[in-house]
């Protein structure tokens, strides 16, 4: 599963992604620390490799599907992606983000959010997708009113991390919030 919107790129990770995804989050932890649990400073390419592994998994699983971020002219490795949480039963999913510091301001994040949500509507046959952000992660916010997501509210504990609840401003969108149709380019049958 590949989507492009012949800027970006996102496709899911591969092991020979480790060593580019380690070190954009290296180049970004100080910045992306503060929002992503994972994210520290003692961060180690064995802990890429192993959420890479879990990665695969999930898109086996169904369960969640990861993307990496890829600059569609170079492939360089820009960030990361997802649809997470995925509630069959109800149709809605998560998406979240986050954009390598050097890459970080160019509208990437909102081009990731657009492909991952068109995914989710039209791949996963979502009918909500939710983005939620502490509310001082003004950047992450400024993403989901970028590409049209409505803001409902600030929610008590509804981010759990490092062993706190944290509120979260919570954002959704719904199929037709987005008109552009999805890029794709093929997709294999095992996959999907």
């Amino acid at each position: 599963m590949t989507l492009t919107d012949s800027v970006i790129t996102l496709r899911p990770l591969e092991p020979t992604d480790r060593d580019a995804m380690f070190a954009a989050v290296v180049e970004s932890i100080a910045e992306i620390s503060p929002w992503l649990p994972w994210a520290h400073s003692a961060y180690a390419p064995s802990e890429t490799a192993a959420f890479i592994g879990t990665a695969s998994q999930w898109w086996a699983e169904r369960s969640q599907f990861p993307f990496g971020i890829f600059d569609a002219a170079t492939g360089a490795f820009i960030g990361g992606t997802g649809v997470t949480h995925v509630n069959q039963q109800n149709r809605y999913a998560n998406i979240g983000y986050w954009v390598r510091t050097s890459r970080a301001g160019r509208g990437i994040a909102p081009r990731a959010v657009r492909l991952a949500a068109r995914f989710a509507f039209e791949t996963l046959s979502m009918h909500r997708v939710e983005i939620a952000a502490q509310p001082e992660n003004f950047a992450s916010r400024r993403v989901a009113e970028k590409v049209g997501a409505t803001f409902e509210g600030v929610f008590r504990n509804r981010i759990f991390k490092r062993g706190q609840p944290y509120p979260a401003a919570l954002y959704s969108l719904i199929p037709e919030d987005l008109s552009e149709p999805l890029v794709s380019a093929p997709q294999s049958p095992e996959i999907l």
